[in-house]
């Protein structure tokens, strides 16, 4: 039995493939489009996961959406009706798209459906899942527990904000929600908006700036924009916020409690408030998180935690939720967003619809997140021939030896090998990586590479095995959805002249034997490589680890700013040539930066719109 997942047209658009139970394949649009948060009708994602399965559209029983458009056309007619006469301008702005193509979903669901094949049955094999049920079934039936209780956390669905679930074998069922407006990612996302970035895209940003800064708006926060009850539960202060009935997520009265307009990120530098602001709002959504997992732990008896939904890519937060030992286990979808909500869709569809029995499998089934693209060493050879790539082509052991002489040269390596990763982060599949020890790889990657802010910071790929070694997480984090502390064996003392630094002038200290993946406040976004789900990753890690006595390398995202990541070796081979990457490993091709011809080197920057 054959489901395909989908999820369309509000961002992060994605298809994903379920037979039989098994996770076929899953993919996000932009990975094909290269365009970031890519929200169209996901026809590429969806030709692709047909193929990996070797399948027809015909040939599968059941499509399912991930929300429920009505529901959402109502929240939005009720919203605007109970604000009235506010928020005009917003509502006039959005009922001619949600006439046009936003309520009539099922309508252009079929029109694309039948452009793949015309003679589709759409009537008898259209689904709807609801949005937060889509966000919990691709938590809990991927986990290895057999019961959990499931938290999701978004921004908004249809009208749910936050739900709890409780999952029992293939039984899931959402036992109590939050509504809109009072949204914990919503007011995350309306300080994202504040301090200059962008709703939807910049939320890591914030989190990324917040260790820079101290939390002295917590109470300010806690006093007058959110309502935060003992077990977690919240209402927001409407009166502060716009998103409901305007074009923007705060407002004049906003301003007004904080001393200062919004930040105009291209106009305005980032300050020591901003940091303040970020570490404040960081730590609000930390104290909702803990008292609701709290809460639900006293409530249901279960040890096990599973997370979704946007707010669920706060690594920071949920390390804080592990280490809280609440829940003894917790596990998290890594395509916690929306694109996660298209492989939701479809095991809600498979388990709960049609009534099948669930395997629990270890250490989950999503198969690491390698549920993408991958090319045969003939097709990457042809590929990179085609758009003049010089390469050699290298035995496995010739690869690793070069890759691994390049890292320890402090070059910045292209990585591209398997399938391609589902989900925002690259996982070993699609990364650039470097030495973690050395003091100037943050800098330079940040700058020269990725050319993005110089605040951002990068994640350790560290062997499973040797992780409780090097640091402050004693379970496996493979989905880099985990933040924890660098172990004190492996931190340096900062002096005294160095202590009374603040904001971005701290970013330099060197503070362990890992600088380049060690945070401001010693903590690591950490991601476990396990020589099962990613054999050649492993393999690479263990050769450093061989030649230096470092299990780790530095991993992040094989694109620049504002570019979805890689999906091809011709956008590898651009990206080796449009940056300061020296080197470039696809399949058992090599490529050297100083072998190629100078005449391709494009900046492609201007092509992408930042983030």
């Amino acid at each position: 039995m054959r489901i395909m997942g989908i999820s369309a047209f509000y961002h992060d658009s994605a298809a994903a493939l379920v037979e039989d139970g098994h996770i076929v394949a899953a993919a996000q649009e932009e990975r094909f489009t290269r365009k970031k948060h890519d929200s169209s009708y996901p026809s590429n994602a969806i030709n692709y996961c047909l193929s990996e399965a070797g399948c027809r559209l015909s040939d599968v029983d059941w499509i399912v959406f991930y929300d429920k458009p009505f529901l959402k056309f109502e929240r939005l007619l009720e919203t605007y009706i109970s604000f009235a006469p506010r928020g005009f301008t917003a509502f006039r702005m959005a009922l001619p798209v949600w006439l046009r193509e936003k309520l009539f979903q099922k309508d252009l669901l079929k029109k694309e459906l039948e452009k793949m094949e015309p003679d589709f049955d759409w009537r008898g094999r259209l689904l709807f899942s609801e949005h937060h049920m889509s966000h919990a079934a691709s938590a809990f039936f991927p986990s290895p527990f057999k019961d959990a209780v499931v938290l999701t956390m978004d921004g908004v669905g249809e009208w749910t904000t936050t739900s709890v679930a409780f999952g029992n074998g293939a039984s899931l069922e959402i036992q109590k929600e939050l509504h809109f407006p009072h949204s914990l990612g919503l007011l995350y996302s309306a300080f994202t908006y504040y301090t200059g970035f962008r709703v939807n895209s910049g939320e890591y940003k914030l989190m990324g700036l917040a260790p820079y800064g101290d939390p002295k708006y917590k109470s300010l926060i806690l006093d007058k924009l959110v309502d935060v009850k003992s077990d977690g539960t919240f209402r927001l202060d409407q009166s502060y916020f716009d998103y409901c009935t305007g074009l923007t997520m705060t407002n004049s009265r906003f301003d007004k409690l904080f001393g200062r307009p919004a930040r105009k990120p291209d106009e305005e530098p980032l300050e020591t408030f901003h940091m303040d602001v970020a570490a404040s709002i960081q730590a609000v959504t930390e104290e909702i998180m803990l008292r609701l997992t709290r809460s639900l732990a006293k409530e249901y008896d279960s040890p096990n935690l599973c997370l979704a939904g946007g707010v669920a890519l706060n690594c920071v937060a949920n390390g804080k939720v592990l280490r809280d030992t609440a829940f003894k286990n917790l596990w998290i979808q890594p395509a916690a967003g929306d694109a996660g909500g298209a492989l939701g869709a479809a095991l809600a569809a498979y388990y709960m619809l049609l009534d099948q029995p669930r395997t629990v499998e270890a250490p989950d089934s999503m198969q690491g997140s390698y549920l993408g693209p991958e090319f045969d060493q003939s097709d990457i050879e042809n590929r990179l021939t085609a758009v003049g790539g010089q390469y050699e082509v290298l035995s496995q052991d010739k690869l690793y030896d070069a890759v691994v002489e390049g890292l320890t040269q402090e070059k910045a390596v292209g990585w591209f090998q398997g399938r391609m990763e589902f989900g925002p982060r690259a996982l070993g599949g699609r990364s650039i990586i470097g030495d973690p020890r050395s003091p100037a790889m943050q800098k330079s990657l940040n700058l020269k590479v990725k050319f993005r802010e110089s605040f951002r910071p990068f994640a350790p790929s560290v062997l499973e095995e040797d992780v409780e070694d090097w640091f402050e997480l004693t379970t496996s984090s493979p989905y880099m959805l985990i933040v924890a502390g660098v172990q004190k064996a492996q931190r340096h003392e900062v002096n005294e002249a160095d202590t009374a630094l603040f904001g971005i002038d701290r970013l330099n200290i060197s503070r362990s034997s890992i600088p380049s993946v060690t945070h401001v406040d010693y903590s690591a976004r950490v991601q476990t490589v396990n020589k099962e789900t990613n054999p050649r990753y492993h393999e690479l890690i263990s050769r450093f680890k061989e030649k230096t006595g470092c299990p780790i390398v530095v991993n992040t995202s094989f694109n620049i700013r504002g570019e979805p990541i890689v999906g091809t070796p011709e956008d590898a081979f651009r990206c080796l040539m449009g940056t300061d990457m020296e080197m470039l490993a696809i399949g058992n091709c090599l490529l050297k930066k100083e072998d190629q011809d100078p005449a391709l080197a494009k900046d492609y920057r201007q092509s992408f719109d930042l983030d």
